[in-house]
C-alpha cells in the first residue's frame, strides 16, 4: 500500500470461486436494476407532463436531478469503500434505492415524486464504483476487459433499455407501475445482499473532509443546475439569472481541483488518477459518450411520440433494437480488448457513433420509425465499441490503491456528462422551439426543428470525440508499466479468478 486513503486487501482469505462468482452475479443484476431507472422515466415525460401540468424543461429534472444527486454523491464513495466494510456499503444502497422507490410509487405531486428520485438516486450513486472497485480488486488483470464488457451492459444497456420497458409498462398500467414493478426486485436484492455479501478489502479510519464533500456538491450541483436553467430561461422560468450557478460552480470546481491535489492521501477524490495519460483520454471520452447516449434517450421519445405521434409502447419498441445490440456486443468486445488493446476498438467505435448522431440531426416530420431504428442501432453499435474498452483501460492503468478514487472519479463523470448532455439537448430544442412557434410553426414542426438543432449539437461534439479517439494508445492494458502510476498484475491480490 502506498496511501493510506485506499481501502487495503482483505486479511480475510480471497472468496472462492463459487462465492466470487455469486458476490458479482449479485452486484451485477443489483447494479443493472438500480441503473435501469436512470432513464426509465424518459418515455413517461409527455405523460408526466400532462398530470403534472408542467413543461418539458421542468419534467426533465426527472432525469436530471437523478443524474446530478449521483454526481454529487459518488465523490464520496472512495471515502466510504475506504472507510466502511462492503456488506454495509452494498446495504446502504440498496436500502435507500428501496426506500426511493417506494416514495415515487406513492408520491402525490410532482415536487415529491423529484424528491423519490433524488433519494433512488443515492442508493444508485453508492452501488456502481462499488462493484467495479470490486471487481478491480478480484477479477486478474488478463480477463477484466470480459467482466468490464459485462459491467458496460450496466452502464450502457441498462439505460438504453429503460425507456423500452416503461414504454411496455405504461401502455398497459399507471406510470406508477414502473416503480410497483422494480420495488420487490429491489427488496429481494437486499436480503441476498445481508446474506450473502462479505468484504473483500479491509476499512481504513480515514477522516472525511467536510469542506471538499461542500465543493464538490456545489460544483457539479451549480453547473448542472446551470445548463438546465437555459433551457428554463427560453420560456421565462428562471428563479435566478442563468450566469449565477453556472459562475458559483465554476469557482466553486476549481477550488474543488486545488483542494483534492493539496490533500493528496486525504483527498475526498484523489485526482492523481490523472497523472495517467490513459485513464485522462478515456474518462474525456466516456463523458462524450454519455452526454450522446442520455441526451438522445431523452428527446428520442419526445421526437417519436409528439413528432411523429407514436405511443409509448410503440416508442419504447423502437428503441428497443439499439438496446439489445449494446448488450449482445459488449461481451463480444470485451473479449477483443482483452487480446487486441482498446485503439481498434475505440476508434472505429467514436466513428460510427458520430455517424448515427448526424443520423439522427436529419430526423424531422416525415422520418418513418425505421428509419429511426436503424440510425439508433447505429449509434448503438458505436458506443458498444468505446465503453467496453475505455473502461477497462481508464481503470485499468491505476495502481490498486487508487481503485475505488479511479472508479469513483469515473462514475462521477459520467454522471454529469449525462446531466450536462440531458440539459444541453433539451435547451437547445426548447430555444429552437420556442423561437419556431413565436415565428408561426405549428407546434409539430416547432418540435421537429428543436430535435434537429439539439442533435446537430450532439453531431458536432461526436465529430470532436472521434479526433480525440485517435489519441488512445495501444497496448494500456495493465500488464506492463508503461505510466507511473500503471499497476502491477493483481491477480495475486484477487485470488482464484471469479469468472
Amino acid at each position: 500500500m502506498t496511501s493510506t486513503a485506499a481501502p487495503a486487501p482483505s486479511t480475510t482469505p480471497p472468496p472462492t470461486v463459487d462465492r466470487a462468482g455469486r458476490l458479482i452475479a449479485l452486484l451485477v443484476g443489483s447494479a443493472f436494476v438500480v441503473i435501469l431507472n436512470e432513464t426509465i422515466m424518459s418515455v413517461a415525460l409527455p405523460e408526466l407532463m400532462r398530470e403534472f401540468d408542467v413543461p418539458a424543461t421542468t419534467a426533465q429534472w426527472l432525469t436530471t436531478a437523478f443524474l446530478l444527486t449521483m454526481a454529487v454523491v459518488i465523490p464520496v464513495t472512495g471515502f466510504l469503500l475506504v472507510r466502511f466494510p462492503l456488506r454495509r456499503v452494498f446495504i446502504a444502497a440498496m436500502g435507500s434505492f428501496g426506500v426511493g422507490t417506494l416514495l415515487a410509487a406513492l408520491a402525490p405531486t410532482f415536487e415529491v415524486l423529484v424528491a423519490a428520485r433524488v433519494v433512488q438516486a443515492v442508493g444508485t450513486a453508492l452501488m456502481m464504483p462499488l462493484l467495479i472497485t470490486t471487481i478491480l480488486t478480484i477479477v486478474p488483470a488478463e480477463r477484466r476487459g470480459r467482466m468490464m464488457g459485462t459491467i458496460s451492459i450496466v452502464i450502457s444497456v441498462a439505460p438504453a433499455i429503460g425507456p423500452t420497458i416503461s414504454g411496455v409498462v405504461l401502455d398497459q398500467l399507471d406510470w406508477r407501475w414502473m416503480f410497483w414493478l422494480v420495488l420487490p426486485i429491489a427488496v429481494l436484492s437486499l436480503a441476498l445482499g445481508a446474506a450473502w455479501v462479505r468484504n473483500v478489502t479491509e476499512p481504513l479510519a480515514v477522516p472525511l473532509d467536510v469542506l471538499s464533500v461542500v465543493l464538490s456538491a456545489l460544483a457539479f450541483g451549480g453547473l448542472i443546475y446551470g445548463l438546465s436553467s437555459i433551457g428554463e430561461s427560453a420560456t421565462g422560468e428562471t428563479a435566478v439569472p442563468v450566469w449565477v450557478p453556472l459562475v458559483v460552480g465554476g469557482l466553486a470546481l476549481a477550488v474543488f481541483v486545488a483542494r483534492q491535489l493539496s490533500l493528496r492521501e486525504r483527498a475526498l477524490l484523489d485526482l492523481r488518477t490523472f497523472a495517467s495519460r490513459t485513464f485522462t483520454i478515456a474518462v474525456l471520452l466516456v463523458a462524450v459518450s454519455m452526454m450522446a447516449l442520455f441526451g438522445s434517450l431523452i428527446l428520442l421519445p419526445i421526437y417519436l411520440q409528439s413528432v411523429l405521434g407514436l405511443s409509448t409502447l410503440e416508442t419504447g419498441l423502437v428503441l428497443l433494437p439499439g438496446g439489445l445490440v449494446m448488450g449482445l456486443l459488449a461481451p463480444f468486445v470485451g473479449r477483443a480488448f482483452d487480446r487486441v488493446g482498446p485503439r481498434p476498438l475505440v476508434a472505429p467505435g467514436a466513428t460510427v457513433t458520430s455517424v448515427g448522431l448526424w443520423g439522427m440531426s436529419m430526423f424531422d416530420t416525415g422520418t418513418g420509425a425505421g428509419t429511426v431504428i436503424v440510425v439508433h442501432v447505429v449509434m448503438s453499435i458505436g458506443l458498444a465499441l468505446m465503453f467496453t474498452p475505455l473502461l477497462t483501460s481508464a481503470l485499468g492503468s491505476l495502481p490498486q490503491h487508487l481503485y475505488s478514487h479511479g472508479s469513483a472519479t469515473v462514475s462521477t463523470l459520467q454522471q454529469v456528462a449525462g446531466a450536462a448532455g440531458t440539459a444541453l439537448f433539451v435547451t437547445v430544442m426548447t430555444r429552437r422551439s420556442v423561437s419556431e412557434v413565436e415565428g408561426g410553426a405549428s407546434v409539430v414542426d416547432a418540435t421537429a426543428a428543436g430535435v434537429h438543432a439539439a442533435l446537430l449539437y450532439g453531431g458536432v461534439i461526436s465529430a470532436v470525440a472521434v479526433l480525440v479517439a485517435l489519441l488512445v494508445r495501444q497496448g494500456t492494458a495493465p500488464a506492463g508499466p508503461a505510466d507511473a502510476v500503471e499497476p502491477a498484475d493483481t491477480a495475486q491480490a484477487a485470488g482464484t479468478p471469479a469468472a
